[in-house]
C-alpha cells in the first residue's frame, strides 16, 4: 500500500459520505481535532509514568475519543448503519475528573499564564487548540448536520486540560505564574477558568 494516493492533488479530500474541498469547515473542524490529538501525544511524552499514571491513562483514553470525535465531524450524514461514536458518557467522565483535579490544585484567585513546567505548557497548548476546534465545530453545527455531543465534549475538554495543567505543576512543585495585572477573579475558591 502506498502512503500517497494523489487523490487530493486538486484540493479535495474524502470524508465519510463524499468529497469536500480541503478548506471546507468540516475538514477544518476534524483537522483541528487531529492537530489537538498530536499535542496530547506530545504531552504524554513529557509526563513521568509513575507520578502521573492517572493522567496518562486518561490522556490515552482522550486520544481515542478525539479520534471518534474526528470521525463524527467527518461524517456527512449519520445513519443506522453508521451511527455517531461520541456519546454523553465521555462528557460525564471529563466532568468527574475535572471536579477531582480542581480539589487537588492550589486555590485559584487570579488568571494564570500558560506555563510553569514543560508538560503543563503543552497541556495549555492542548487547551487552546481545543478551544479552536470548539469554535470550528460550532460553525459546522450552524451550517450542517453533526454530532452535538462533540461540541459538548470539546467544551469540557478545554476545562479538563486547564485543570490537569495546574495539577501537573502542583505535583512537580512548580508554581503557576499569575497574570500580574489580574484582579481577584476567582474569589471563594477553586473555580475553573472558562473563556
Amino acid at each position: 500500500m502506498k502512503l500517497y494516493t494523489r487523490t487530493g492533488d486538486e484540493g479535495k479530500t474524502s470524508v465519510i459520505g463524499g468529497r469536500l474541498s480541503k478548506d471546507d469547515i468540516r475538514v477544518e473542524a476534524y483537522g483541528t481535532t487531529d492537530e489537538l490529538n498530536s499535542f496530547v501525544g506530545q504531552a504524554v511524552t513529557q509526563l513521568d509514568k509513575e507520578l502521573f499514571s492517572d493522567i496518562l491513562a486518561e490522556l490515552e483514553k482522550i486520544q481515542h475519543e478525539l479520534f471518534d470525535c474526528g470521525g463524527d465531524l467527518a461524517m456527512l450524514k449519520v445513519s443506522e448503519e453508521r451511527p455517531y461514536k461520541a456519546k454523553q458518557d465521555i462528557v460525564d467522565f471529563l466532568e468527574e475528573r475535572i471536579d477531582v483535579y480542581i480539589k487537588e490544585a492550589p486555590e485559584l484567585e487570579r488568571f494564570i499564564l500558560p506555563g510553569g513546567s514543560s508538560a503543563a505548557a503543552t497541556l495549555h497548548v492542548c487547551r487552546t487548540v481545543t478551544r479552536r476546534a470548539e469554535r470550528l465545530a460550532t460553525r459546522l453545527q450552524q451550517e450542517a448536520q453533526t454530532n452535538p455531543i462533540v461540541l459538548k465534549y470539546l467544551n469540557r475538554l478545554s476545562d479538563y486540560f486547564f485543570a490537569i495543567a495546574r495539577v501537573v505543576n502542583a505535583r512537580l512543585q512548580v508554581k503557576d505564574v499569575e497574570y500580574e495585572r489580574s484582579a481577584l477573579v476567582f474569589r471563594g475558591g477553586k473555580r475553573k477558568e472558562d473563556k
